[in-house]
């Protein structure tokens, strides 16, 4: 069914939800899974253009990463993570085509109407722009 699954997560308390979800989706179709973080801040965002340092940010959401995938490959799973840096929905877009992933997996916040249009609509989107499957779930409260 899958081999490989994309989740994005971004290093709140929301990727639990997702992450929950996703364990036994991956376990059933022996998927790989791959986290991703977009860090969007402004060093990020200019980090290549203007040959920056990583910011505390950027660091944190490294090590989070690193955590998550820690402890995903404690349970049996096959992890691989990767930071990007930029439009969290064009990276998304960009790495599920370059790593040819068969499912992206990932929350939502449940926005309606102008809080779609003041915290943009990233699940929204990406869902727009993949020829793959998105799952989305809303992250629990």
């Amino acid at each position: 069914m899958y081999q490989k699954i994309l989740v994005p997560v971004e290093n709140s308390a929301t990727d639990q939800t997702i992450l929950d979800h996703v364990r036994p989706l991956a376990r059933l179709s022996g998927a790989s899974l791959l986290l991703m973080h977009v860090a969007d801040g402004w060093v990020a965002r200019h980090y290549e253009e203007l040959n920056l340092a990583e910011s505390e940010e950027m660091r944190s959401d490294r090590a989070y990463l690193e955590k998550c995938a820690t402890d995903l490959r404690s349970e049996g799973f096959t992890v691989e993570c990767l930071l990007a840096m930029g439009e969290p929905s064009d990276e998304i877009v960009k790495v599920a085509m370059a790593h040819h992933v068969d499912l992206i997996a990932m929350s939502t916040h449940g926005h309606r109407l102008i809080g779609d249009l003041i915290y943009g609509a990233t699940a929204d989107k990406v869902r727009h722009q993949v020829d793959v499957p998105v799952l989305m779930l809303k992250a629990k409260r």
